[in-house]
């Protein structure tokens, strides 16, 4: 009885963690950055709900995607039940969180949404069809949810600009970063590399930063930060792969580099 009794609690912890944790961990960080640099930026009571309200978004894309794909095919297993509960209660938070920021903020943040809007249904319908794992989906929903910096920043009536910027500088990291993490884990798993993807990645990115600095010039800091991840990426590939893990680590330090410096040079310039 007492053997038991442990066995079926891991079990069920094991099974809730499954059906509610995304197993993106590159997307953890991808979706807190731009929440945190609002806050950095432009920290306010109505930011802090969009940065939650991002969070949950990411994680309840897992819980959802389990139950639509399960449903859609006549399939209502157990784990269906607890993802579609997971998926509501997760939702349930969500609405709560972005009621707040309507009713706490004290500018139009919701328009930055509206223009990443289709990024993130692109996102989602290829995740509907199992699919999101490709270039395409992976850089619309990451570029759609730097959005959350340029809203943070509106809900703390900041300017239009510096909103802009700040997204243009976070999409400048993704656009770089997302390509050289798909190149090194085909490179770990001895698949066909596309050398092309990751080159057109780190143009594409300079080219964002280069649009943030235009749109606000203390963006020059992050937009710096962004290069020097292109360097470091570059001289990374030149190097035996790492394990995922470690590749993850990086990344998100990168990541908060970026954010960092960005912020730096919002607030000393």
């Amino acid at each position: 009885m007492t053997d038991t009794a442990p066995k079926e609690s891991i079990s069920q912890t094991s099974a809730l963690r499954s059906v509610a944790m995304p197993s993106e961990h590159g997307g953890w960080g991808l979706t807190l950055e731009p929440g945190l640099l609002g806050l950095l930026v432009a920290p306010s009571a109505a930011g802090a709900c969009l940065a939650g309200a991002a969070m949950v978004a990411f994680t309840v894309r897992t819980p959802a995607k389990i139950a639509f794909i399960d449903l859609r095919r006549g399939r209502r297993l157990a784990r269906t039940k607890l993802a579609a509960g997971v998926a509501v209660v997760e939702f349930t938070l969500l609405i709560a969180l972005i009621a707040g920021a309507l009713v706490l903020a004290d500018g139009r943040f919701w328009a930055p949404l509206i223009v990443a809007a289709p990024l993130i249904i692109l996102e989602a319908s290829f995740e509907t069809r199992s699919r999101g794992r490709r270039l395409v989906p992976e850089l619309a929903g990451a570029i759609g949810v730097c959005s959350v910096a340029a809203m943070v920043v509106l809900a703390d009536d900041g300017s239009w600009r510096l909103a802009l910027a700040l997204w243009f500088v976070l999409a400048a990291r993704v656009l770089t970063s997302i390509p050289f993490v798909r190149t090194q884990i085909a490179r770990l798993h001895d698949r066909p590399l596309d050398s092309g993807e990751a080159t057109v990645g780190d143009l594409s990115a300079l080219v964002a930063a280069v649009c943030a600095v235009w749109l606000d010039t203390r963006l020059i800091v992050g937009a710096l930060a962004v290069l020097a991840v292109v360097i470091l990426q570059r001289m990374s590939a030149q190097r035996p792969v790492p394990r995922p893990a470690v590749i993850g680590m990086r990344q998100m330090a990168m990541g908060l580099g970026v954010v960092i410096f960005a912020a730096l040079g919002v607030s000393v310039l």
